[in-house]
C-alpha cells in the first residue's frame, strides 16, 4: 500500500507515499460526509493510542478515525499507567506489543520517541507529535486542506507565522510543502526562529505585513510557553502587536488570503477572534480533514489488501 511501514516524520518520507495519503484522504472525506460515515476496512485490527502529552484534537481525531474504520481502538493514558510507578517507556511499549497489537499512535515530549518505538514494536507506528521535532499527521491534514481549497499545492505562496522554534507543526509543514512544490516564508521574532531556518530551504522575515501582502495562505502558530525559556518574547501583548493575525492587518489587505491554524488557538495573542471566525478561515475544515486524513494513514499502513473506495 505504502513504501513506508511507519509514519515517523515527513523529512525523509517518500513523496509518492505523501501524495497517496492525500489523494486517499478525499475518498475518506466523502465517506465521512455520507449517511453511513463508516468504512469497515480495519476489522479485527487493534490500535493503541499512547499519549504522554495532553491532546484534544489529535487524540479524538485518531480515536474517531479508528472507529470509523472498524478497528479496535484502545486509549492509553500515561497519568493512570505504570509509568507513574517508574516503568520505562521501553518496558511499557514491549508489554503493550506483547498483547499483539497491529499499530500504535504515539505522542511524547521527547524528540525521537516515535522512532525509538519502532525498535520495540512489530506493528506500524504513527507519530502524533514528538517534542518539538515533527507532527506529520497535522501537516498531512494541512496539505489536504490546501489541495481542497486551491486544487493544487505547487507554487502556492505559504506564510508561516509564530513560534517556529518550538513548533513541530512548522517543521512537518515545511517538509511537506517543499516536497509538493510550494513557496514558503516564515515570520516571527528572531528569538522564535531556529538557527537552521535557512537550511530548511525557506525565506525568513520579521515583517508580518510583508508576508501577508505576499502569501496566498497564512498558517498561524501559537506561542508554546510550555516549551519556551523565559524571555523569548517580552509579553503576549507585545507579541500580538508585532506578529498577531489581527483584524486590522487582514482587513486592509487588497486580496483575500486563507487563514489556517493547527490549534489550540490563543485568541488575542497570535490570532484575533474576528479572524479565526471569519469566512477566510478554514480552521474547522482542517479538523474534519484531520479525521479523513488519519483514516487514510491508518488504512494505507494497516489494511491487509487494498479495497476499492
Amino acid at each position: 500500500m505504502l513504501k513506508s511501514k511507519h509514519l515517523i516524520g515527513l523529512e525523509h518520507f517518500p513523496t509518492s507515499d505523501l501524495n497517496k495519503i492525500i489523494d486517499t484522504s478525499f475518498k475518506f472525506k466523502e465517506i465521512l460526509e455520507s449517511p453511513e460515515r463508516k468504512a469497515i476496512l480495519l476489522k479485527e485490527k487493534t490500535i493503541v493510542n499512547m499519549f504522554f502529552e495532553n491532546s484534544t484534537r489529535t487524540k479524538i481525531s485518531f480515536t474517531l478515525a479508528e472507529k470509523r474504520l472498524g478497528a479496535d481502538s484502545i486509549n492509553f493514558s500515561s497519568s493512570t499507567s505504570s509509568v507513574k510507578k517508574g516503568e520505562t517507556l521501553k518496558d511499557t511499549i514491549q508489554n503493550i506489543d506483547a498483547m499483539k497489537i497491529d499499530g500504535a499512535v504515539i505522542r511524547h515530549g521527547h524528540p525521537g520517541s516515535a522512532l525509538k518505538l519502532t525498535e520495540y514494536i512489530d506493528g506500524a507506528v504513527i507519530n502524533a507529535g514528538d517534542g518539538s521535532h515533527e507532527h506529520p499527521t497535522q501537516a498531512i491534514l494541512d496539505m489536504v486542506t490546501l489541495k481542497e481549497k486551491f486544487g493544487k499545492i505547487k507554487n502556492l505562496k505559504v506564510g508561516i507565522i509564530g513560534d517556529i522554534l518550538n513548533s513541530r507543526v512548522a517543521r512537518s509543514d515545511i517538509f511537506a510543502l517543499k516536497k509538493l512544490g510550494a513557496k514558503i516564508v516564515v515570520c516571527g521574532p528572531s528569538t522564535l526562529l531556529p538557527s537552521n531556518a535557512k537550511r530548511l530551504g525557506v525565506n525568513i522575515t520579521h515583517n508580518i505585513e510583508e508576508v501577508l501582502s505576499w502569501c496566498d495562505v497564512v498558517i498561524g502558530l501559537r506561542i508554546q510557553l510550555e516549551r519556551m525559556h523565559l524571555g523569548r518574547i517580552p509579553s503576549k501583548r507585545e507579541y500580538h502587536s508585532e506578529f498577531g493575525l489581527t483584524y486590522e492587518r487582514i482587513s486592509k489587505l487588497k486580496k483575500d488570503i486563507v487563514i489556517m491554524h493547527p490549534g489550540p488557538m490563543n485568541r488575542g495573542v497570535e490570532i484575533d477572534s474576528k479572524i479565526a471566525d471569519s469566512e477566510n478561515a478554514v480552521i474547522l475544515d482542517q479538523v474534519l480533514n484531520g479525521v479523513a486524513s488519519r483514516m487514510s494513514i491508518l488504512y494505507l499502513l494497516l489494511a491487509d489488501k487494498p479495497e476499492n473506495l
